[in-house]
């Protein structure tokens, strides 16, 4: 009777797990087709809905997951660098990795003038990635631990010195309209004859603004333009700049009210 060889160095008898490979738990309410339980799975973990895929996190291992991939982008003045991480990920080590990417696209992403158009588009793409971890529950059964997702995106100094300039250019054009409005309100050119002025400057440096006449802060009254030949301020009167006449090429003339 002939005996049966040993056993090789380096390998397991049988169709049990490796000596060395610890088994994954059973999923909550996992039966096999004929209502048994369900039996550990050896290597990888059996998935409950599609959205898990056929494994954990690719980081930790955990579940639930989302199979995803988030984006980032680097401006290099003439080059450009696009930049990706494909899932699956669970919720705090794909909310880690969207925060990261997005925060490093905030400030390396404008340099350059087709970067200023693609930076936009990459950073709302993520926001897809974004909801669908959102929803994920909480990681669990990892084989390590999973990451912590970090502070929120707007509470980075990376994304916060790139937002507030954003945020100051955008204002921008509305102040300069509105310090327009309010600055030159009262000013009025050309002047016209029973007008009353105040002037803000000093003469040689005019600064003459349209005010009501009867208000406490007019201090001329516009008597006469010198349109014509022969016609002369009379005594005691001053004269406008051209800019402020007809066509900016007439003189006016003032009569101090005080």
């Amino acid at each position: 009777m002939a005996t049966p060889p040993p056993p090789q160095q380096g390998r397991y008898p049988g169709p049990g797990p490796h000596p060395h490979q610890a088994p994954f738990p059973p999923r909550d309410g996992a039966f096999a087709p004929d209502g048994t339980p369900q039996a550990p799975v050896y290597g990888a973990y059996a998935p409950r809905t599609p959205e898990e895929g056929a494994y954990g996190c690719r980081v930790c291992g955990s579940l639930p997951v989302a199979d995803t991939t988030v984006y980032g982008h680097q401006g290099m003045v003439v080059l450009m660098r696009f930049l990706s991480r494909r899932g699956p990920f669970c919720r705090d080590c794909g909310l880690r990795i969207v925060r990261d990417m997005s925060a490093k696209t905030l400030w390396q992403g404008w340099w350059g003038p087709l970067s200023l158009f693609v930076t936009p588009v990459v950073l709302l793409t993520n926001l897809a990635p974004w909801g669908r971890l959102r929803r994920l529950g909480p990681p669990t059964g990892g084989a390590v631990a999973p990451l912590d997702p970090g502070r929120p995106l707007w509470r980075r100094p990376a994304a916060v010195a790139v937002l507030v300039p954003m945020a100051l250019v955008a204002l921008a054009f509305p102040v300069l309209v509105l310090v327009a409005v309010v600055g030159g309100d009262g000013k009025r050119a050309p002047l016209a004859v029973g007008q009353c002025v105040r002037n803000a400057g000093d003469w040689r440096d005019q600064d003459l603004r349209v005010t009501e006449c009867g208000s406490v802060s007019a201090e001329f009254e516009v008597t006469r333009l010198l349109d014509a030949p022969g016609v002369a301020c009379a005594d005691g009167e001053y004269i406008a700049r051209l800019e402020y006449g007809p066509g900016g090429r007439t003189a006016s003339c003032l009569r101090p009210l005080r």
